[in-house]
């Protein structure tokens, strides 16, 4: 097979929907809801806008109930709640790419025992510098104990 060749068999195939990114237009604009709480957004601030001119529109947006509504229809708020879908794909994908499939002692260094500080902070691994306890700079060896 020539090097130039398109395929080459010595790669891996990965399956298509590992390399898939999640689009967040799939979840911003696609569903039903989405549709239709997008559709919704201008037609209800349409209306406050009308409510300026017609004096029965001006009594409903300014009720109790139309300040709710502003919040329901404020962009923002149609933006961040249907983005949690998409926020919580993105998520799970970068947790399960986190993972390691078979951890092994060269990836985490060797052993520690459970429950002991890091290595820069333990004073009985040689690594934590001035900490180490057979280090000459230590201020513990300094001091003769009785």
């Amino acid at each position: 097979m020539s090097p130039d060749s398109a395929t080459n068999t010595d790669e891996p195939i990965v399956p298509a929907e590992e390399w898939v990114r999640p689009r967040a237009s799939d979840y911003l604009w696609r569903p039903w809801y989405a549709k239709l709480w997008w559709a919704a957004i201008p037609i209800y601030w349409a209306g406050m806008a009308t409510s300026l001119k017609v004096p029965s529109l001006q009594d409903f947006y300014a009720s109790a109930l139309a300040g709710y509504l502003n919040v329901l229809f404020f962009p923002m708020t149609a933006l961040i709640v249907l983005g949690v879908g998409y926020a919580r794909v993105v998520l799970n994908r970068l947790a399960e790419a986190s993972v390691p499939s078979e951890p092994s002692d060269h990836d985490f260094g060797p052993r520690r025992r459970v429950g002991a500080p890091p290595p820069g902070f333990d004073p009985l691994d040689p690594r934590s510098g001035a900490l180490w306890i057979g280090n000459p700079s230590n201020i513990l060896r300094q001091y003769p104990r009785h």
